[in-house]
C-alpha cells in the first residue's frame, strides 16, 4: 500500500479516520498526529479540525487517566508491579516539578502512558492539572499535526512527485528523533 491509497483511504472513511485519530492521541501515539499533520497536507484531514480531535483526545485520555488514579490510588496497579513503580517515580516527579512536567510529558514516551495516572496519585490540585492538561494538550497537538504538515509541505515543494517517498523518509526520520529524545528523556526518569 502507498502513501496515495493511505490517503484515499483516510479520504473514504473521514469520520472513522478522525475517530482512529482522537483514540490514537487519548492514548500514547506520538507518531499518528505527526503522520496525520502529513496526510492533512494531502486533503485527506482538515488541518484545523485535526489539531481540534488530536486536542481533545490527549485532554481526555490524560483526564480519564487522571480521574482514575484520585479514584482508586495505585493499589490496583499491585497486579503490575513494573507499571506501579513507573507511575510513583513519574508522581514524585510531578509533586516536584508540578507545573512544567505537563507540558513535556506527553513527548517521552515511557512518561506519556503513565503520566495521568502519577498527576492522579500526586499532590497536584486536580483544577491545576484540568488548566496545565488543557493548554498542554493544545501545544502538542498543534504543535504535532503542524510539524507534519509542515513537513509534506516542504516535501511537497522540493521533492518531484517521481520521489515523494523522500518526504516519507524525512517524516519518518523526524518520527525517529522524536523517539530516540524520548528514550533518551526516559533513561534520564529513570535515574533519578
Amino acid at each position: 500500500m502507498d502513501f496515495t491509497q493511505i490517503i484515499d483511504m483516510i479520504r473514504q472513511h473521514g469520520d472513522a479516520a478522525y475517530g482512529l485519530m482522537f483514540g490514537y492521541a487519548a492514548t500514547n501515539s506520538l507518531l499518528f498526529p505527526l503522520f496525520a499533520g502529513y496526510a492533512a497536507q494531502a486533503g485527506a484531514f482538515d488541518w484545523g479540525k485535526l489539531i481540534l480531535v488530536c486536542w481533545a483526545g490527549a485532554a481526555g485520555g490524560d483526564v480519564l487517566r487522571f480521574w482514575i488514579a484520585r479514584r482508586y490510588g495505585v493499589r490496583w496497579l499491585g497486579r503490575f508491579p513494573r507499571l506501579s513503580r513507573h507511575v510513583e517515580r513519574t508522581a514524585r516527579l510531578v509533586d516536584h516539578h508540578g507545573l512544567w512536567l505537563p507540558f513535556v510529558h506527553r513527548f517521552p514516551n515511557g512518561i506519556r502512558s503513565v503520566a495521568g495516572f502519577a498527576f492522579g496519585v500526586s499532590s497536584l490540585p486536580w483544577r491545576t492539572f484540568m488548566i496545565l492538561n488543557v493548554v498542554s494538550a493544545g501545544i502538542w497537538s498543534a504543535g504535532l499535526v503542524t510539524a507534519g504538515y509542515a513537513l509534506a509541505h516542504v516535501a511537497a515543494k522540493t521533492v518531484s512527485d517521481v520521489a515523494s517517498a523522500a518526504g516519507l523518509a524525512l517524516l519518518i526520520a523526524f518520527a525517529g528523533l522524536f523517539w530516540l529524545l524520548g528514550r533518551r528523556l526516559d533513561a534520564a526518569v529513570a535515574r533519578r
